[in-house]
């Protein structure tokens, strides 16, 4: 590797990883208020934070959001996944053309037509209501996870399986579901961190009494920006470090991304 792509990689990577860091690094301030560098060291804004309503609330709220979000893209993704690559649908080419809206309309317009869905239905501020939406919106990205995954397997295993004997959910069940099982896994926990985090749709559906933590924290730093908010972010930065281990240690990223 040449010198000066080692310097344009290293470049790259300070530019994405320094915020993270200066968001850290001015959370344990001691002072009142938001300075980099800070102002002493303490770890009181956490608490300050971890003991808040609207943390608490806000936490809450983000974490039913995206387990729902999870647990209706899982088996969703995952079918529409292999369907799409293992039978012949008439309908591909909408399907791939769904594939593309995450980069193509920007989420306030996707999150101003739900929003006129959930008005007519009564459902906005509903909690699971958010969860749906946040996977209707991101639900591409774990068909492609999954899609990943289902190229790399070999269809022999499932021909070998049927030629034995079982049955084609039998074959599914016991020898696809396993095949997939790193794409499904490595989808699964996007779609949850990207429920998580997700700002736009839900600053369109939530209410005062259901805002999820990122609602909550782009309502808090309106006026100041405070240490507490400062500690929330480091928070949120550790649950999705944790959530990466997670999967490094179940499923193995490295091995999965060769």
């Amino acid at each position: 590797m040449k010198w000066y792509t080692k310097i344009f990689l290293i470049g790259v990577m300070l530019f994405f990883v320094l915020p993270l860091l200066i968001v850290l690094i001015c959370s344990f301030t001691s002072a009142p208020r938001v300075s980099f560098p800070p102002e002493g060291f303490s770890i009181q804004w956490y608490f300050t934070a971890l003991s808040s309503a609207w943390f608490q609330t806000g936490l809450k709220n983000s974490l039913i959001a995206a387990s729902f979000c999870t647990v209706l893209a899982v088996p969703v993704g995952m079918l529409a996944s292999y369907g799409l690559l293992r039978y012949k649908i008439r309908a591909r080419n909408a399907v791939q053309v769904y594939l593309l809206l995450p980069f193509t309309v920007p989420l306030v317009v996707q999150g101003i037509s739900l929003l006129f869905i959930y008005a007519r239905a009564g459902m906005v501020g509903n909690i699971l209501g958010i969860g749906f939406a946040l996977m209707e919106i991101n639900l591409p990205f774990m068909i492609w996870s999954v899609s990943s995954a289902v190229n790399r397997m070999d269809p022999n295993l499932e021909n070998a399986s049927m030629s034995l004997g079982a049955n084609e959910i039998y074959t599914f069940l016991h020898i696809t579901i396993p095949a997939l099982l790193p794409g499904i896994m490595s989808g699964g926990l996007l779609m949850f961190v990207l429920g998580l985090n997700e700002f736009v749709t839900s600053l369109m559906l939530t209410t005062i009494w259901s805002s999820t933590l990122p609602i909550s924290m782009y309502t808090r730093i309106k006026t100041a920006i405070t240490p507490d908010v400062a500690a929330a972010a480091a928070i949120y930065i550790v649950i999705a470090i944790i959530a990466i281990i997670i999967l490094d240690r179940t499923v193995g990223i490295e091995s999965y991304l060769k």
